[in-house]
């Protein structure tokens, strides 16, 4: 892709935002644009050969399946002359799975990083703790450690990153757990285990009996929620609530995109709730509805994919 063709979606982006703030129909509520996904068949499966990729980092402490992958950008020929490298924005990738499966080297998340990769981003994919052997707060302690791992001198200077420009994308438990890093704490987005922009893809973010209401969770996703939470049952719980992003939501949160297919397995009204507080609060929030029943990443075809890294840029600068 040469420079004027790089350049000109962004310009096109500016272009409908400025006309959206003119025309004062900027979103409200749970309002979403609404798309039809193409009909290609698991769009995730889409493969980089090019992309290099660093497997098997260990983030944590002493725990052998808390290790990640670090999916390297190419490198142009005009950033390969410069004396002192360029600092790039970089993607903490989190995998589904229910919270108790899932691997960020199966061939599905592996190819969402190498897609960020190819996207200009520093992608790290997250293994983290699974349930119900490690219950919560297990996998959001594993992600918060990523980040800042992330940020330590050591891995700044080894993969040439900006610290204060990390985003975080997921989906479904995924979606969950870095909806949750993303809403949690205040202050800077750029230190510690904030992130400066977030990417939910069918996460679930009430956990609690409240979110029974939303769309109707079914009794064997209640019963995942619960192992995952280390409950035996929601009379009980009191975990589900810090667990579940909804709740968490203040002025101070980075801007979030939110992807949400309308009759797949999470219900459709739990990424509703979460925008309209997100928006309630001030919060840059972006929303598409997809047709169909595509959970995930597997609403990942080409379009959303050129949607989600355009944002990713935009809002980290990158």
């Amino acid at each position: 892709m040469n420079a004027a063709s790089a350049t000109l979606p962004r310009v096109l982006a500016a272009f409908v935002g400025l006309a959206i703030v003119l025309s004062g129909c900027a979103p409200t509520g749970s309002d979403s644009q609404e798309i039809t996904p193409s009909e290609v068949a698991f769009p995730v499966l889409e493969t980089y050969p090019d992309i290099r990729v660093i497997e098997d980092l260990a983030y944590g402490a002493g725990a052998d399946d808390v290790l990640l992958d670090v999916c390297l950008p190419e490198v142009d020929a005009v950033a390969a002359a410069l004396t002192e490298p360029v600092a790039r924005a970089a993607v903490v990738s989190v995998h589904g799975g229910s919270w108790r499966q899932g691997d960020k080297s199966n061939l599905y998340w592996r190819s969402v990083c190498q897609w960020l990769a190819s996207e200009g981003f520093v992608a790290v994919s997250v293994n983290y703790r699974l349930a119900p052997e490690n219950p919560y707060p297990a996998a959001i302690d594993d992600v918060r450690q990523a980040v800042s791992w992330l940020r330590e001198d050591a891995q700044v200077a080894r993969f040439e990153i900006d610290p204060a420009r990390i985003g975080a994308f997921g989906g479904s438990a995924g979606g969950n757990l870095v909806a949750l890093l993303g809403l949690e704490g205040t202050g800077s987005v750029a230190a510690g285990t904030r992130v400066a922009a977030v990417v939910n893809l069918s996460g679930p973010v009430d956990l609690t009996t409240d979110g029974f209401s939303l769309g109707g969770v079914v009794p064997t996703f209640r019963q995942v929620q619960l192992d995952y939470l280390g409950c035996a049952s929601y009379s009980d719980c009191p975990q589900a609530r810090p667990a579940s992003p909804l709740y968490d939501v203040d002025q101070s949160d980075p801007p979030f995109f939110v992807g949400h297919s309308l009759d797949e397995m999470i219900p459709v009204q739990q990424s509703d709730a979460l925008v309209e507080a997100l928006r309630e609060a001030g919060v840059d929030t972006t929303y598409l509805t997809l047709e169909g029943t595509m959970h995930s990443i597997a609403m990942l075809d080409d379009p959303m994919r050129t949607r989600i890294a355009q944002w990713l840029r935009e809002k980290l600068e990158a």
